[in-house]
Order: structure tokens, then C-alpha cells, then sequence
């Protein structure tokens, strides 16, 4: 199967533009702007389709919010009939530092209510996530407003020099499989 579907997840909505929740959009946007794809507003996501050396990456950029992310990439899924080993999910991660990247073939939700919905409406754990990580930088009590806060400008520099990286590691994931891209992005420190 040479079909693909990789998520970003984020919200909708200029308020969250820029923020660490919304590093799935920003890397794909990334993804988008360097291959001059056009974005379209579609069933329950934002969508471009992107070729790569005989492989057809459908991007897709949830419009149902985080919470309710698994509606759309179910729907994109059997839509598409993508096969779960070539899913990939980008997104944000607290327990990981700005500098590292963890990618998984399968794993838990961590808390992240993004992933945990797409459990819920895949009924199961097995599909490739990247973490990208954000830090955990704030005041007890504060998490919320970390995660939907943007990024300082001291972090902005790392910030970009890893969405560069992440849209490198979605063609590896696609060119050369989940286990060499492991091997690859879960030993990265990007400065």
C-alpha cells in the first residue's frame, strides 16, 4: 500500500496559532509550504495531498479540536482506506524536553487528550505518534496555559530547526519504516 495519512493535531482558530498544542498543524504546515501544497477545507479537516517518490501522503489537519480529533482521522481512514501501519500523528508532548523528539509504533494516550480520543475511535494504541516535545516549564497550577501559551522567544530558534526535522522524519517514516525512523528520531537533540 503505497497511500499514507499523516496527522497533525491542533485546534482550529487564530487564537491557538503558534502555540505548543498546535505543533501537529505547524509541522505540517511546514510540510505544506515547502512542497507548495494548497490547503482545502474539507470533511471535518483541512487536507492536502502531497507526492513522494511513488507515495501519496494525505495531510490532514483536524477542524474538530483536539478532543475530538479521532472522528477525523477515523473518517480519513476508512474514507482513504489507509492501513493503521501508515498512520502517523504529530503532536505536542510535556513529559518530553523542547530538544527531543520520541516516535512509537504504539503506546498509551500519556494523558494527551488528542491521542486518547484517537484510541477511543480506532479502538486500539497501535498506530505510529510523534512526540514532539514541548518542555514543562510553568508554575504548578499553570499547565493549561503553558500548553496553549506560545512559544518564548528564546525557544523560537529550536522550535523551527525541529519542525524542520519533524517534516524530515515523515518522509523517513514513509520512505524507510517506523523502525529505522525510531532508530533515527528518538536519539536526535535538536539546539
Amino acid at each position: 500500500m503505497n497511500k499514507y495519512l499523516i496527522i497533525g493535531l491542533g485546534n482550529i482558530g487564530a487564537e491557538y496559532d503558534n502555540t505548543r498544542h498546535n505543533i501537529g498543524f505547524d509541522v505540517l504546515n511546514y510540510v505544506a509550504k515547502k512542497n507548495n501544497l494548497t490547503w482545502q477545507n474539507d470533511r471535518l479537516a483541512y487536507t492536502t495531498t502531497h507526492k513522494l517518490k511513488g507515495k501519496t501522503l494525505l495531510l490532514i489537519k483536524p477542524t474538530t479540536y483536539m478532543n475530538l480529533s479521532g472522528k477525523t482521522v477515523k473518517y480519513w481512514m476508512d474514507k482513504e482506506n489507509i492501513a493503521l501501519e501508515n498512520v502517523l500523528v504529530i503532536l505536542d508532548d510535556l513529559a518530553l524536553p523542547l530538544e527531543k523528539f520520541r516516535l512509537r509504533g504504539e503506546g498509551s494516550d500519556a494523558g494527551h487528550n488528542g491521542l486518547k480520543d484517537i484510541q477511543y475511535m480506532l479502538q486500539t494504541t497501535k498506530y505510529a505518534r510523534l512526540r514532539f516535545g514541548i518542555g514543562n516549564v510553568f508554575e504548578k497550577g499553570n499547565q493549561v496555559n503553558f500548553v496553549l501559551g506560545k512559544w518564548k522567544p528564546t525557544e523560537v530558534a529550536i522550535v523551527e530547526n525541529k519542525i524542520a526535522e519533524a517534516a524530515y522524519i515523515i518522509e523517513k517514516f514513509v520512505l524507510e519504516g517506523l523502525t529505522l525512523t525510531m532508530n533515527y528520531s528518538n536519539t536526535l537533540v535538536i539546539k
